[in-house]
């Protein structure tokens, strides 16, 4: 009899110890990674100013040439987060159908146009890198890889051919002395695969200083604000003139590597949101 007691008992101690087992299994599933959204939100002016009106808003130059975007397009991509303890997330990196995404002033919404980051790990982020262009990496997966971006770049005219690649920045409108007059259009980009052609890679990254932290986590959604200053485009580390010789440029010659690293300098974070 109490060999049968001592079994039941054993029978007992058993069970219990598999329940707690699950019960902690559980317990370590429900501790996983948490994941959030984060939103990060382009507002294109002059000197950080408003919204460009495209047709309407005047600017003046360094050099005192009056000009008036009519187009204003950029593909940002390769978006990377950094934490305050410098820990880094990539957001689907050199992965242009997830990870890129063209800027278009004609589809802003009072002024601002908006990029929505889904699985982000909980934490708080206090940098953000951000690409201007495609990377030639991301580029020389070839175009099977990246079949959804490059259908939405030709359809928003932000690419050439395949062999050609893509337009990263594209900047149309009017320039002049007293009035804007004179049409222009700069179409930043590289010319296919750099190395293989010998042309100057206009891909570039910058990373941006958050003012606080955006705090990812499965109830709180950040919001960061960048400010793009198009004022850099003619007015930048190099100050620039438009005329006959460069007016019309398409590609990657040394005019548009100096508008490629003017507009390099042109973003900061205004100030994020933590609703």
């Amino acid at each position: 009899m109490k060999i049968y007691k001592f079994l039941y008992s054993l029978l007992i101690a058993i069970t219990f110890s598999t329940l707690t087992a699950c019960r902690s299994n559980d317990d370590d599933d429900s501790s996983q990674e948490t994941l959030g959204n984060l939103q990060l939100k382009f507002e294109n002016g002059f000197n950080n100013l408003g919204n460009i009106v495209l047709n309407q808003t005047i600017q003046t130059s360094f050099n005192g040439q009056k000009h008036q975007f009519s187009a204003l397009k950029y593909v940002i991509s390769n978006i990377t987060l950094i934490d305050e303890n410098g820990g880094v997330f990539r957001y689907h990196y050199n992965d242009p159908d997830q990870g890129a995404f063209i800027i278009d002033q004609a589809e802003a919404v009072a002024g601002i146009n908006y990029i929505n980051l889904t699985e982000i790990p909980k934490n708080n982020y206090r940098k953000v890198k951000i690409g201007l262009g495609i990377s030639r990496n991301a580029y020389l997966i070839g175009q099977d890889g990246q079949g959804i971006f490059w259908q939405k770049a030709k359809k928003a005219g932000m690419a050439w051919s395949w062999a050609a690649g893509y337009i990263f920045t594209k900047l149309e409108g009017r320039y002049g002395t007293a009035l804007p007059t004179n049409e222009f259009m700069n179409h930043c980009g590289n010319m296919g695969n750099t190395s293989a052609n010998n042309t100057p890679d206009l891909y570039r990254e910058i990373t941006l200083d958050l003012p606080t932290a955006a705090r990812v986590s499965r109830d709180i959604t950040p919001s960061v604000h960048i400010l793009a200053d198009l004022n850099q485009y003619l007015s930048g580390e190099t100050a620039l003139i438009l005329d006959n010789s460069n007016d019309m440029a398409m590609g990657s010659n040394q005019h548009l590597v100096n508008v490629t690293n003017n507009l390099a300098k042109m973003f900061k974070v205004d100030h994020v949101h933590n609703d």
